[in-house]
């Protein structure tokens, strides 16, 4: 197993699927704009203890795998990021101001998912088989 992050007392491997999508559905998500959304994504990231794992999307959306803390504040992190890049982005290219003409360029809502190394089912047979002979 993968083991990420370490303190005195525990060892945690924490994985989240982001999905962010572009207000009105707007298709204005190209190379650089993308390129651009993940490197603000790594640096606002950092400040959170969040690592990115992977990146990818549509032109209307984006999907980030990453990786956090049990400390980690993920919804303060998600507005922090939406906020900021919603901003940056509508400064940085203006074209995209002419199809979206008020302030957001992010949808109101997210979908965060956790995502780990196996699956629930996996895990839930393994969690039944403790303390039966079969499982030593």
């Amino acid at each position: 197993m993968e083991m990420n992050y370490s303190n005195k007392h525990s060892v945690f491997l924490l994985f989240y699927h982001l999905i962010l999508v572009v207000k009105y559905r707007k298709r204005v998500i190209d190379g650089r704009v993308s390129a651009r959304l993940k490197e603000m994504f790594i640096e606002i990231g950092g400040k959170y203890g969040v690592s990115l794992v992977e990146w990818g999307g549509e032109e209307d959306h984006i999907h980030c795998l990453f990786k956090a803390k049990p400390t980690t504040a993920l919804a303060k992190f998600i507005n922090a990021y939406k906020s900021a890049s919603s901003r940056i982005i509508k400064k940085e290219f203006p074209e995209i101001r002419k199809q979206l003409w008020k302030e957001y360029f992010w949808s109101r809502s997210y979908c965060l998912l956790t995502s780990g190394g196996v699956s629930v089912e996996v895990i839930k047979e393994y969690i039944r088989r403790q303390g039966n002979e079969k499982s030593l």
